[in-house]
């Protein structure tokens, strides 16, 4: 599986007692190759979870890297950010639909729904995304 990891998914993935936590363990193990990931996304998985040391060991053990400087793409993030005030975007939201537009093959892993439902990839065209399942 080729995937772009944001925020709920590691977190998710690293806390047994989150409520998507089986869920982000049964998509991590259909991962195939490390899932791209931003610098912002991973600064706020740490805060989260309390731990730096978690998030790089998911960079170390391979479920995450690196794969885009938001310094490359300011005038594209920003333009991102005028397109969707309404949302409020933050900068990982941001960094995330600018890395689905530079890797269309690749879908968002997110526990965000009711954003990614919404955010665009060049203008226009839907961003695929993996979200759990409704709670019945």
């Amino acid at each position: 599986m080729k995937g772009i990891a944001d925020t709920g998914f590691l977190v998710a993935f690293a806390n047994a007692r989150d409520i998507h936590h089986e869920w982000a363990v049964a998509v991590a193990e259909q991962v195939t190759e490390p899932l791209l990931t931003c610098e912002a996304v991973l600064a706020e998985t740490a805060f989260h979870l309390g731990s730096a040391s978690i998030t790089l060991d998911m960079i170390a053990e391979k479920l995450v890297c690196l794969a885009f400087s938001g310094n490359d793409h300011l005038p594209h993030l920003a333009a991102l950010a005028m397109q969707f005030q309404d949302r409020s975007p933050d900068f990982a939201d941001l960094c995330l639909i600018r890395m689905s537009e530079l890797y269309p093959k690749h879908s968002v892993i997110t526990v965000d729904k009711s954003d990614f439902s919404i955010y665009r990839r060049n203008k226009r065209q839907v961003i695929p995304f993996i979200s759990p399942p409704r709670a019945t």
